[in-house]
């Protein structure tokens, strides 16, 4: 029998995964509390999605509502089995979802390279089911895609900033790479979550890097 954090580290069988139910059991805020945009939308015409899970929601969502071109963010659960879980429900370990963050954006004012260098440099993502001292698969590093172009986009990077954590004696990254569809739902988190470090700005959140520059671009480092 698995105890603790060597549980958490593992994912769920769906006979294994709590029941969950048919719909939200709490309420989620429509409007964004730092961009004053929409965090369901309907966005504008060209706005792209993609989710990003890189350890504790709290900080990564800030990382990327602070980047410019990015129309909306929210914080949610995706990746795994339970419908509609609860966060103290994905802390066990038994619904298999990633804390993920939505990132809707205006791909004329921000690329997806740049979106994943935000993504790549807040976490350290050759840690496998943990983020530091986060440890169980809630905070594995995972991109979930919505378009070919994302999956392409996120395929060369990893490759490129694989070469260059090589070198800097890094192992390999274990980030997770689904589409949106195969990952599943994404469920919107409890409302105290949604831009948490803005409604408690002096607030802990585990999110740090390897200190490792990722480069921008599809093209491989050679040298």
């Amino acid at each position: 029998m698995l105890f603790g954090s060597e549980l958490k580290r593992r994912l769920p069988t769906r006979e294994e995964a709590l029941p969950g139910r048919p719909t939200r059991p709490y309420d989620v805020p429509e409007t964004h509390a730092v961009l004053g945009t929409s965090m369901f939308g309907p966005w504008p015409e060209g706005t792209q999605v993609a989710y990003f899970a890189l350890g504790c929601f709290w900080g990564e969502e800030k990382k990327f509502w602070e980047t410019p071109g990015v129309v909306t963010t929210a914080v949610g659960y995706q990746g795994g089995i339970t419908p509609n879980p609860t966060y103290e429900e994905t802390c066990t370990g038994k619904t298999g979802h990633a804390e993920t963050v939505l990132v809707a954006y205006d791909p004329a004012k921000v690329t997806i390279e740049e979106l994943l260098k935000v993504f790549w440099e807040a976490h350290d993502p050759t840690q496998g089911m943990r983020q530091g001292n986060d440890i169980g698969t809630t905070y594995r590093s995972a991109f979930y895609y919505t378009t070919p172009e994302q999956k392409a986009a996120f395929e060369a990077s990893r490759d490129s900033y694989q070469d260059v954590l090589t070198r800097h004696r890094f192992g390999a990254i274990t980030t997770e790479l689904r589409s949106a569809e195969d990952a599943g739902e994404f469920y919107y988190a409890e409302d105290y979550h949604q831009q948490y470090l803005h409604k408690v700005p002096w607030g802990y959140c585990g999110v740090g890097g390897t200190g490792v520059s990722c480069p921008v671009g599809v093209a491989k480092i050679t040298d």
